[in-house]
C-alpha cells in the first residue's frame, strides 16, 4: 500500500464545497478516505458531495458559530465513530485600506479564519484518533506585505501561531498539526467574496504568474494533493511546518502584486 494512502480513514473538510477546500476533498478521496464537507450553502455542498462520489457527505454548518462544528462533531461520531484528517480550510478574504478597516469588518474575518479554525479543531479533538492529522489553512498574504490586507494578514499570520502552540499540546496523542500556505490560486471566491470582475481575476492572474518562478498560478487539486501528503504517513516525521504552495512566488516577491 503506498504510503500516501488514506484507505479507511476518516476526514472532515471545512470550505468543502467549492475552491481549495473542494480541491482537498476530491483528493482525500481519490487516496481513499471518507469525507464530510462543510460550509453554509447546502445546495452548494450536495452538488459537491454527488460529484465526489460515494465517499463524501455533506454537512451544512457554519463554521464561526462553536455549537454547529459540535453538532458535526456528533454526526461523525453517530455514523462513523472517529475521525483521522482535519483540512481546516475556510477562509474569508476581502482587501480594504487600513483607514476603512471598520470594526464589523474585522470581527467578520476573524469569526471565520480564527474562531472557525479553532472551533473546528475543538470540536474534532474528542473524537479524533491517536496519531491523526490536522491541517490548517493560512496564506501567503500574512507574510508578503500586501496593501489593503491588513485583517486578512493577521488572521492568517494567527493561524500558524496557534498550529505551532498545538503541535506541543497535542504531541502525546500524536496528533500532528501542520499548515498550508496557499499563493495565488484562482477560484470563485474571487468574483462572489472579492467582488472582482472577470477581467480583474485575468488581469490579477497575469500579473501573478509573470511574477511566480514556475510561471502560472496554481490550481485547487495542487492544495488537495498538499493535503494528502500531510495527512498521509508519507509526512510522518513531519510536524509543525508551514508548508507555502506558491510556486515559489512567496521566495522571491518584491512587492509588486
Amino acid at each position: 500500500m503506498s504510503a500516501q494512502s488514506l484507505a479507511g480513514k476518516v476526514a472532515l473538510v471545512t470550505g468543502g464545497g467549492t475552491g481549495l477546500g473542494l480541491g482537498g476533498a476530491e483528493r482525500l478521496a481519490e487516496a481513499g478516505a471518507f469525507v464530510y464537507i462543510v460550509g453554509r450553502r447546502q445546495s452548494v455542498l450536495e452538488d459537491a458531495a454527488r460529484n465526489l462520489g460515494s465517499n463524501a457527505r455533506a454537512i451544512a454548518a457554519d463554521v464561526s458559530k462553536k455549537e454547529d462544528m459540535v453538532r458535526v462533531a456528533s454526526i461523525i461520531r453517530e455514523e462513523k465513530g472517529t475521525v483521522d484528517i482535519v483540512f481546516s480550510n475556510a477562509g474569508y478574504c476581502q482587501g480594504r485600506p487600513l483607514e476603512e478597516v471598520s470594526e464589523e469588518f474585522l470581527d467578520a474575518m476573524l469569526n471565520v479564519n480564527l474562531k472557525g479554525q479553532l472551533f473546528t479543531v475543538q470540536a474534532m479533538l474528542p473524537i479524533m484518533n491517536k496519531g491523526g492529522s490536522i491541517i490548517l489553512t493560512s496564506s501567503m498574504t500574512a507574510f508578503i506585505g500586501l496593501p489593503q490586507y491588513t485583517a486578512y494578514a493577521a488572521t492568517k499570520a494567527a493561524v500558524v501561531g496557534m498550529a505551532r502552540v498545538w503541535t506541543t499540546e497535542l504531541k502525546s496523542r500524536n496528533i500532528r498539526v501542520n499548515v498550508i500556505s496557499p499563493g495565488a490560486i484562482p477560484t470563485e471566491g474571487y468574483e462572489t467574496v472579492q467582488g472582482m470582475t472577470p477581467k480583474q481575476v485575468r488581469d490579477f492572474t497575469e500579473k501573478c504568474a509573470a511574477e511566480i518562478p514556475v510561471g502560472r498560478v496554481g490550481r485547487a487539486e495542487e492544495i488537495g494533493d498538499a493535503v494528502v501528503f500531510l495527512a498521509s504517513d508519507a509526512s510522518s516525521f513531519i510536524d509543525g511546518i508551514n508548508l507555502v504552495v506558491d510556486g515559489g512566488q512567496t521566495q522571491v516577491y518584491a512587492g509588486r502584486l
